[in-house]
This record gives C-alpha cells, structure tokens and sequence, in this order.
C-alpha cells in the first residue's frame, strides 16, 4: 500500500494521539529501513531504542517463526518454554557487577511495556511498605506510600506512571491524576537530603532512570545516584531504577545504572528486551519480589510465547562475550564524531545512547529531523535544539561516518 493511502486510512480511522513523519517503513535489514518507494534509510533511532540487534536478524526472525509455528499463546495460568531461562538469564546481567561470590537471586514479572513494567514496580514498593508495616505491629494505614522521582523523567502514559512522570506539560490535560508521587530536581544532593529530612518517613521508594532519556539524554551524577542509595537504605525506602531506555547493554553494559557502582532493589525494562517484539518486564531482589502473591498482580499477555521466545533470543546474543566492549567502543567513537560537527555545543550519552544539544546557530533539531529523512537518515528530535541517537546495537564505526558526513552537511 502507498504512503498516499495509508496515510488517507489513518487520518480517517486511527486517532491522532502522534505526529508521523511522511513516510512509510515496509521493510528492514540490520541498520536500514526502506519505505514504500524503495528508498533506503539509516536508521539511528531503532523504534525508539527497541529493535536492539537491528531489523529482522535472521536470528529473531527464526526464534520468532518457530514459537508461532508451535504455540502462540495459552495465558498465564500456565508454564511456557523460555520464560524461566530469560527470567535466569536478568538475574544473571542484574548481578553481573555485583562483587560477592552469591548474590541474592533476581524475580521478573513480565509485562508488556516499560509503563506496566513501572506499574509492576509502585504496587510492589507500596505493598512492601504495607507489609514492613504490619509485620512491624503498627496499621498498614500508615505505610509509607510516597514515591519520589526526578524533575523531567518520564515514566509511561498510564495515569499513575504519568503521576511519576514529572512534567507538568505531559500532566496537566489529565488531572487529577493518582496521589503519592513528588519530585525533586536531578543532580541536587542538598534538595534530596532536605526531602528526606522533612517526609522520609512518608517516603516507600525514590524511583529514577540514571540516564534520563526523552529529555534529551541527561545522566545523573554518580554522588546523586550515590545520594539515593544511601538515603533509602537508611529510611527504609526501596530504590527503584526505570532501565526502559538505559537497559538491556543500550550503554554496553547489561543495565545503565551499572554506570554508577549502586545495587537497586527493583529494576524494570521494555523496549530492547526482545529486539522488536512487544514485551516488558519489573525484576526485583528476591527477598522484595516475595512481597507479591498470587492474584496481587497479574497481566493477560505479558511473558507471552512469541515474546520469551524473541527475548531469549535476543538475550542470548548481546551476551556473547565482547559485545558489551564493542557497543561502548562505538558508542564512544560516536560521541568524539558528533563533536566534531559544526553547531554541536554538547554531547552526552553511555554506550549506544547519545544526545547533542545544537548552537541556535544550527537548523532546529526538529528542522534536522526533517532533512534527514530526505538525506536518508532516521533521527531524533527530543527538543527545539536536541537530538537524541538510539541505534540499534549492531550499529558500526561506519555507520557513524555515514551519520556524521551527513549531519556535517544538514547543520
């Protein structure tokens, strides 16, 4: 089908919650799209950070069409194949930094996309305080159940993970949304401590992505990180690490939050867990994780055939030895290229996920976005002057000269 048509289709019959660029993607292979044209595209956003080993490798594509050949889907009443290893296989890469000779073991609950993985995560945090509280002899009534993220962090469109979410922009169209979140400035010790000082008793959990992503690529400091840490162990509080964007070697390494020397108590993840294929997942310490029991959470499709079977396999191949490595080798030669471009002020990123701020000199970013797409170049605008760059993870050194040749002449 046409550009023409779809896009006469969906302004008919799709509701217009996005601003799609004009064209229309019909296939895929590695680093390229192609539209319905036939025109050839490098893609340096991958779905927004999902399609991790690129598109349709070969590998994905045989674990995925095999799973639908034998069973695609029985529900969650039931055992299915792959979904204890791939649960394995996360407490393995949560604890892969983790410098003692046993460490507690990781449980998952799957989902179906980084807002129910986060979801997942407020109702275990709450109920765990819940729980310290009764076992404690006091009422449950009065359980902490405050939960503190960051000034712009972004944590999912549900009404609740829009409450975490804390841009009043995104928010204030949907009021009143659920109580029990508050937020404090990223990279601001004495704001947090100070948070700490006059509500830590109200406070179940603080809940951060260590590298903020739809922001434009924005890391925390390893001494706020370290804040954090420090703080919700000696309140009692849960800390909560949002790896949606940052997880799954997207920085080289298996979660973004390895970056900074801290063990979270609950972690979850989406987008590049299965290269594609729609799946989500919250994982916490076994000894957190417990705190649920049969009925207190549940999901109709999330942990599905077709999703474990696309995750194992995706899995499996990131962590073959060297791939980490080499994912920070051209994440890093990225970064030293996209500063080398005329109007480029700042770079920042971990591994495989970069974003630069333009001069106002420069074309806006969203202007950038445009021109790419004629020049062949799948991009990223997450501001009037911020590109963001989530390649998939095959990306290569040169891929990054060709992105870069072609920036130098858009800006």
């Amino acid at each position: 089908m046409t550009l023409a048509r779809e896009k006469a289709l969906e302004a008919e019959y799709v509701m217009g919650t996005f601003a799609r660029k004009p064209v229309e993607f019909v296939e895929g292979h590695g680093m390229m799209l192609v539209d319905d044209a036939g025109k050839e595209y490098f893609d340096f956003l991958s779905g927004i950070g999902v399609c991790s080993l690129g598109h349709c490798l070969p590998a994905i594509v045989k674990a995925v069409s095999d799973q639908a050949a034998k069973l695609i889907h029985v529900s969650n009443y039931y055992y299915i194949e792959h979904r204890g290893e791939v649960a394995q296989l996360l407490s393995n890469m949560l604890n892969a930094e983790v410098d003692v000779e046993h460490p507690e073991v990781w449980k998952t609950f799957f989902a179906n996309s980084g807002a129910e993985a986060n979801e997942c995560a407020i109702k275990l945090a709450r109920l765990y305080a819940r729980r310290r509280t009764e076992e404690a002899g006091k009422d449950a009534e009065l359980a902490p159940r405050l939960i503190v993220t960051l000034a712009k962090s972004f944590h999912g469109r549900t009404l609740a993970t829009l409450a975490a979410t804390a841009q009043p922009a995104k928010q204030e169209a949907f009021q009143p949304l659920p109580a029990g979140f508050t937020a404090t400035p990223i990279n601001d010790v004495e704001a947090l401590e100070q948070l700490f000082a006059t509500q830590g008793d109200r406070i179940c959990a603080v809940m951060i992505e260590c590298i903020q992503g739809e922001s434009g690529v924005h890391p925390c400091t390893e001494e706020f990180i370290g804040a954090i840490r420090r703080l919700t162990a000696e309140h009692g509080a849960l800390m909560i690490c949002d790896e949606v964007q940052s997880g799954i070697f997207r920085t080289g390494l298996p979660f973004g939050f390895q970056n900074f020397g801290v063990e979270p108590d609950i972690v979850t993840m989406a987008k590049g867990i299965a290269s594609g294929i729609v799946a989500g997942a919250c994982a916490a310490r076994a000894s957190i994780a417990d705190t649920f029991a049969p009925g207190d959470h549940g999901t109709t499709f999330g942990g599905s055939n077709i999703a474990m079977a696309a995750a194992h396999a995706t899995l499996t191949t990131l962590l073959a030895p060297g791939e980490g490595a080499r994912i920070q080798e051209v994440g890093a030669y990225m970064r030293e290229q996209l500063a080398s471009l005329p109007h480029v002020q700042e770079v920042r990123g971990f591994g495989l996920m970069n974003g630069i701020d333009l001069t106002h000199e420069a074309p806006a970013a969203p202007d950038v976005v445009a021109a790419g797409l004629e020049a062949g170049l799948v991009l990223n605008a997450t501001g009037p002057h911020t590109l963001r760059f989530l390649p998939p993870l095959i990306c290569t050194k040169d891929d990054v000269d060709v992105l870069v040749e072609r920036l130098r002449t858009l800006l």
